[in-house]
């Protein structure tokens, strides 16, 4: 979880292949009128953003197993959504800065999420620090290192 730029794609695709977990990419499943308001540059409001969660809660209860969800999760009442649709969720906290993020974003390309939005996703970012279940990681380091750290984390038991 984390703002847009953040590494959630990248970085859930490569645990999920390390567990040997399905992934769920999160961006997948927006309504295609939240996706339109993305690539115009309008931020998504709560309502916006409930179908979405509902959808994702099912699919993450539908798992009896482990599963890897990409979710920008930036407010306690979503993370809290999801918790409720999956007990046992655990967070992994890909923490930026907001000028890292916004170059990452603008370097994307065809991706649908605007550059301009950045900045509303930190808006958002209720920071989920000191939530049981969340390790907070500096979205910075090398994939492979940060793999390793939530690989070793999960193994552990997923505490902080």
């Amino acid at each position: 979880m984390g703002v847009a730029g953040c590494g959630k794609s990248s970085l859930g695709a490569r645990c999920a292949d390390a567990l040997g977990w399905p992934l769920i990419e999160g961006d997948d499943f927006h309504a295609a009128e939240s996706v339109a308001k993305m690539r115009a540059g309008i931020a998504l409001t709560d309502a916006d953003r409930q179908g979405w969660l509902e959808r994702l809660a099912s699919m993450l209860s539908a798992h009896q197993g482990g599963v890897v969800l990409t979710c920008s999760a930036l407010r306690r009442r979503y993370r809290d959504q999801l918790r409720a649709a999956k007990p046992g969720l655990r967070f992994v906290f890909l923490d930026l800065d907001p000028a890292t993020a916004h170059l990452r974003v603008a370097s994307r390309g065809a991706h649908f999420f605007s550059p301009s939005l950045v900045a509303s996703q930190f808006a958002a970012l209720e920071s989920p620090v000191g939530e049981p279940g969340v390790l907070r990681v500096d979205a910075t380091q090398p994939l492979d290192a940060l793999t390793a750290q939530v690989v070793s984390w999960l193994a552990a038991g997923g505490r902080p």
